[in-house]
């Protein structure tokens, strides 16, 4: 590796170490020879002038802190001399500019997907089950168990039989068991959605659950859906159906929606939904993928467990995808809004109009006055694993997890459970917890969520594939099961951002195609946890 630091924007006044430094090396950044005085770690900041108390810290061309005492020139970043800081944002008229990349020879591609009556295509072809309600889990959780281990879904023979053979005294000898592969319905996947709301909270709870729920069936990755409802709850079943026709009113999928209340006993509701939902099986599994151009894409941009590289490799690749499918006439959405603190201005300079500037801009500074409210604030935002691979403030941590968005025109401004509708990239609010960021990016009707990690997580969703993208070979190598891609070359100088990025949305075109499983899916990784705002009465 020739750099061991680099310049992200010349605007900057810090670098980012590639490589440990260590006191007394010369650093070369952009052509000039810099003289560290401590030891750096890999992925953190090094100061390229002297700091007064008080000076702002640029980078990616942003203000991301504050010096809180002087730092030398060639000292460490840290949390002990530099705070959370930002600019003011403000909403003002902007002609902003914008060259998509060249996508010719993107432009006949195709992926193959489940084509759904309202024009939408999935990715991928999902039964849903869930209850509109947290007494109704148990139930959901008979029917996963056995739904999945008559129709051979259940990956657990593995361990199930390792566990055996250990009781009973006998070598395992690496044997499997193929139990697994035997599907009943190998075209159709049914996933089981709990959840711990729809009552005893407050009815903006029971609404936002009830939106939320609306727009995971109207996603184009779900066939149909088993609703198990108990009757009396706040999120009523007038409330579902009612936000499902508010984001759709041609739904045609078959929705099959049982009231235990009314049913009766357990066992009649069990039988009923099982005998229900087996005939849907049937129906969903002749389904077949067929061609679609790439503008049926819809991409949720996520980051997760970052470090000091994402912002420079894992990142800028989703970005430069993002404008790829946005020039293909696809939608992106990039949520997180805690993690776009010390970028508002950027963005909004990127809104088509005023109109969405302003609602962006209030939302962020609703959502901020409310953790402020409760306590917080989104200065708290970077956990102690960001902390400890470089990144120390919100700003800091923003303006790399930013790059995912790309550079286009921002054509949508979208509050938590609203659905996307209209092409381009698109903002959605959610917090910056991944679980809950990820569940509501599909909610609003991403049929592939593309997944950037440093540190490594293995969150998954039960609706839409989940890629991950590592920043950095050593992750991508030491935790090979839950990684898909990795961008690390880019840091070795080995690759460069575009042709990462081309090597991506080939990669997710494979996936939307179901020609590459990614390891989530393979691991049964279906989280789900929707974001609760309001309080529990």
């Amino acid at each position: 590796m020739n750099l061991t630091a680099i310049r992200i924007d010349q605007r900057d006044n810090v670098a980012v170490a590639l490589t440990p430094l260590q006191e007394g090396d010369l650093v070369n950044v952009d052509g000039n020879k810099l003289s560290v005085v401590e030891h750096i770690k890999a992925k953190h900041k090094i100061a390229l002038q002297d700091f007064n108390l008080d000076e702002a810290i640029i980078m990616y061309g942003f203000e991301v802190g504050r010096a809180t005492k002087p730092i030398q020139k060639g000292a460490l970043i840290h949390t002990q001399n530099v705070q959370h800081s930002k600019s003011n944002a403000e909403v003002r008229s902007s002609n902003y500019n914008w060259t998509p990349p060249d996508v010719k020879h993107w432009g006949s591609k195709t992926f193959m997907g489940y084509h759904r009556p309202d024009g939408q295509v999935g990715t991928t072809n999902v039964w849903l089950f869930f209850p509109l309600v947290f007494c109704e889990n148990r139930n959901i959780a008979i029917l996963k168990e056995v739904f999945e281990s008559e129709l051979g879904i259940t990956k657990q023979f593995q361990h199930r039989h390792f566990l055996r053979m250990l009781v009973e005294g006998k070598d395992h000898s690496g044997q499997e068991n193929d139990a697994a592969n035997n599907l009943v319905f190998p075209n159709v996947h049914p996933r089981f959605i709990t959840h711990q709301g729809g009552c005893g909270g407050t009815r903006e709870d029971a609404i936002l659950l009830a939106k939320l729920l609306a727009g995971y069936v109207n996603n184009p990755n779900v066939a149909g859906a088993t609703v198990l409802s108990l009757g009396c709850q706040n999120l009523q079943i007038e409330i579902f159906k009612n936000a499902l026709n508010d984001i759709n009113p041609d739904n045609q999928k078959p929705i099959h929606i049982l009231d235990q209340q009314q049913l009766g006993t357990t066992d009649v509701l069990i039988k009923n939904a099982i005998s229900l939902s087996y005939k849907s099986l049937k129906e969903a599994n002749a389904i077949e993928r067929k061609p679609s151009p790439l503008s049926k894409l819809t991409l949720g941009l996520e980051c997760g467990g970052s470090d000091g590289f994402s912002g420079v490799s894992a990142n800028p690749v989703l970005g430069r995808v993002s404008d790829m499918l946005v020039a293909l006439g696809g939608k992106a959405i990039l949520a997180e809004f805690p993690e776009l603190c010390g970028v508002e201005q950027q963005l909004i300079d990127r809104c088509e109009n005023t109109e969405l500037a302003s609602r962006f801009l209030k939302l962020m500074q609703d959502f901020e006055r409310s953790a402020i409210d409760a306590g917080s604030g989104f200065d708290m935002n970077p956990s102690p694993g960001n902390i400890k691979d470089g990144l120390i403030t919100d700003a800091m941590k923003s303006a790399g997890a930013a790059k995912k968005g790309g550079a286009a025109p921002i054509t949508g401004v979208l509050d938590y459970t609203e659905y996307c509708h209209n092409k381009g990239l698109h903002l959605l609010c959610t917090p910056g917890n991944d679980v809950e960021s990820t569940t509501a990016l599909v909610g609003s009707g991403s049929n592939v969520v593309v997944f950037t990690t440093g540190l490594g997580t293995p969150t998954g969703n039960p609706v839409a594939p989940v890629v991950k993208v590592s920043s950095n070979n050593t992750l991508a190598e030491k935790m090979e099961d839950i990684i898909d891609f990795n961008a690390g070359d880019i840091i070795t100088g080995k690759e460069s951002i575009e042709d990462a990025a081309d090597r991506l949305l080939k990669y997710i075109v494979d996936v939307a195609s179901g020609y590459i499983q990614t390891q989530a899916d393979k691991n049964q990784q279906f989280d789900f946890i929707p974001w609760k705002r309001g309080v529990s009465l």
